[in-house]
């Protein structure tokens, strides 16, 4: 598996010299390659091969006095600009055919100096290093100081260095992880050590064990400073100086937010899979949610981003992680006696089933419900316990919708 690690840089003014010129430099590479297919395109010609885009754009460009500035950076940088344009076109083209999963890519776009996020990336052939006093040897830069928060647990082949749109610098390495070596790192739980998980607004989970975990809710605690910075930004005329440093208060205060956010969720993550053999969520329709008027509270929370690191946390850790359907009706089921209460308003957040008598918190019952629908309540050691495909039955196949006054009666 591969991960990511970033670290926190801190170049010098120089040194932040340097990054910009490197920045610039791979951003007019990945322009001109951009603006060489599409006229290739528009003349009905076959499209320039890397190796004469590499050619053409670097090699002669830096012959010239237009692009004679190229030479003041690493090559590396500029061949990977290539690369980037390269990816981006396999990418839209897979989309087009429906090879590739997820929504639909569009066609690559001109980059701009004014954009948020500033990368570029080096490999070993550009021959950076980790020097012994723990600072990143980078070509043309110089040896940069980083903030480690943590240790390597192999040597990278490559690093890329970005700008965010708060001003932060961060080395991003990817790591090839030992599969053996991970799953070594936990102890084994118990063998009946399975949770089944209920995301929420009120509470940002709630376990099948009964626990719930209150939504810290980072954006509506740091809203009041948020509209108060936007309002600054607003006001200054722009292009000015003023503006520029109202935006990056902006987009710091923003920043903040997010880091909030992930680092809440990467602990909570990490938690449930450490203590459990097995988990289970459900799948939502994060998109759909996000397009209600609970639109702000849903981006909030950060759902997916939480499955996400559920997912492959699990994976890494030799963990069992199971997602059921969206039309699961867990909210809906007695965990108690299957029996089926119907749909239910938001605001009930107890009630009573009329079979068995049992009296359900809701989102417990749901959290109850997940765990059941994937077999984790019967076992959660050993192999995966994904359940087979199993037909539906007549009465929950299809969308119900809403019952007329005439069907009810």
């Amino acid at each position: 598996m591969q991960l990511r690690y970033a670290f926190r840089l801190y170049p010098e003014p120089g040194q932040r010299a340097a990054l910009a010129r490197a920045f610039g430099c791979a951003r007019v590479v990945f322009n001109d390659a951009v603006r060489a297919r599409e006229d290739a395109r528009t003349a009905q010609q076959p499209y320039p091969s890397a190796a004469v885009l590499s050619q053409q754009l670097i090699t002669w460009a830096k012959k010239t006095p237009e692009r004679s500035w190229l030479g003041e950076v690493s090559s590396v940088v500029l061949q990977q600009a290539l690369r980037d344009v390269a990816a981006a076109y396999r990418n839209f083209f897979a989309s087009l055919k429906g090879e590739r999963r997820g929504p639909r890519v569009g066609a690559p776009r001109l980059r701009s100096r004014k954009d948020s996020r500033q990368a570029i990336r080096f490999t070993a052939n550009a021959r950076w290093k980790i020097t012994g006093g723990g600072r990143l040897s980078l070509p043309k830069i110089g040896d940069v100081k980083v903030k480690w928060s943590r240790v390597l647990p192999v040597t990278p082949s490559s690093v890329t260095v970005i700008l965010d749109a708060a001003g932060r610098y961060f080395a991003s390495f990817v790591i090839d992880t030992d599969p053996d070596t991970d799953r070594t790192r936990w102890t084994e739980s118990d063998c009946e050590a399975a949770i089944g998980i209920d995301l929420g607004l009120a509470h940002f989970t709630v376990l099948s064990d009964g626990t719930k975990i209150d939504s810290p809710r980072f954006l509506r605690r740091a809203e009041k400073k948020l509209k108060k910075a936007q309002r600054e930004l607003s006001r200054k005329r722009k292009g000015s100086k003023n503006r520029a440093k109202a935006r990056m208060k902006v987009a710091r205060a923003h920043a903040a937010v997010a880091d909030a956010r992930k680092e809440f969720h990467h602990q909570l993550s990490t938690k449930l899979i450490r203590e459990n053999q097995a988990v289970a969520v459900e799948d939502l329709a994060v998109s759909g949610l996000a397009r209600t008027r609970l639109a702000k509270s849903v981006h909030d929370a950060g759902w997916a981003q939480f499955v996400t690191m559920l997912e492959y946390k699990a994976k890494r850790y030799g963990r069992t992680f199971v997602k059921i359907g969206r039309f699961e009706p867990t909210s809906q089921v007695c965990s108690t006696c299957g029996h089926r209460e119907g749909p239910k308003p938001l605001h009930v957040r107890e009630w009573t089933c009329p079979a068995c008598g049992t009296v359900h918190d809701r989102d417990t019952n749901a959290a109850i419900n997940v765990k059941q629908a994937v077999g984790l309540a019967a076992s959660a050691c050993g192999a995966p316990v994904r359940p087979g495909l199993v037909p539906a039955q007549r009465e929950e196949t299809g969308s119900h919708g809403t019952l007329t006054r005439t069907c009810a009666a």
